[in-house]
């Protein structure tokens, strides 16, 4: 039975946005773009290992930012706190931790120079098949995609299909990661007989006289050790 009342549309997704936004998300597309792709270059082109990392660093941030303007905002954060916060420094500290003699490294750069530029070659081609097989498909950001989400969010939308039909894939691939955990710790304790190692219960066990001696300090005298 018809009603005399006007029918109501139904919500697009993304939202429309008018001409300054588009203009915004635009300028922030390529500031974010041209930076990440300056910082990939500084990373491979800076002399000094710290800076190349804090370059890597900068490109992580900025390729989170992009991740963000296009509406993936848990996989720029995944970004963030993975790779920022924990691979990446991770490089820094080992780094700034270790000597190495990078002048003796780049000795034998120009020797090796025919092979990295055929390996770099090999990639450079196949990057260029994978990107000519693209395909834009134009219904991808239509009216037609609230209907299949139902307007979830997007980190919400990855929970349910990640907890509901790939849990037990999860799940394995967490009891792998613990297992190669366990793996690491296990061949790192090694039994060594020249390593010196803390004795808790011997050090707990020592008498108190072994260890404090009480003397008796006379007024404007020093001690005698």
């Amino acid at each position: 039975m018809a009603t005399g009342g006007k029918r109501k549309s139904p919500p697009t997704w993304p939202p429309i946005q008018n001409t300054g936004d588009i203009m915004i998300a635009s300028l922030l597309f390529y500031l974010f773009s041209a930076v990440m792709l300056t910082s990939a270059v500084m990373v491979i082109a800076a002399r000094n290992p710290v800076h190349a990392v804090l370059f890597l660093i900068l490109a992580f941030f900025n390729a989170a930012g992009l991740f963000l303007l296009m509406g993936a905002e848990f996989l720029a954060f995944i970004l963030v706190i993975v790779y920022v916060g924990a691979v990446a420094v991770l490089f820094l500290f080992v780094v700034m931790m270790l000597d190495i003699n990078f002048r003796a490294m780049r000795q034998g750069f120009q020797r090796y120079l025919p092979v990295g530029g055929a390996v770099a070659l090999v990639l450079l081609s196949q990057l260029v098949l994978v990107t000519s097989a693209w395909v834009v498909n134009p219904n991808a950001l239509s009216t037609t995609t609230s209907q299949t989400t139902g307007l979830v969010e997007n980190t919400r939308a990855i929970g349910r299909v990640l907890y509901t039909d790939y849990f037990y894939p999860f799940q394995v691939s967490g009891l792998i990661l613990l297992v190669a955990m366990v793996g690491a710790i296990v061949l790192t304790l090694r039994d060594r007989k020249d390593s010196l190692r803390q004795k808790v219960s011997q050090q707990l066990n020592r008498p108190i006289a072994d260890i404090l001696e009480i003397k008796k300090v006379v007024s404007g005298q020093g001690v005698d050790l």
